[in-house]
């Protein structure tokens, strides 16, 4: 499984498959439930990219 941790490698990750999104947006999503993510004790975030692929074509899909 492809997991990455933390919002700056997110960050990157969106940037280098060309789809960039702000600090502020990524924690408005996770917030609000938009983004696949599990929270660990200490308030870690864990991404799987493999849903952070999904997530993408889904709302390129909807653009």
């Amino acid at each position: 499984m492809r997991r990455i941790q933390g919002v700056q490698k997110l960050i990157s990750y969106l940037d280098s498959v060309k789809y960039p999104l702000a600090e502020e947006k990524i924690y408005d999503l996770i917030k609000n439930k938009k983004l696949p993510h599990k929270k660990l004790i200490n308030n870690i975030i864990i991404f799987d990219l493999d849903q952070i692929d999904w997530w993408i074509k889904q709302n390129r899909l909807e653009s």
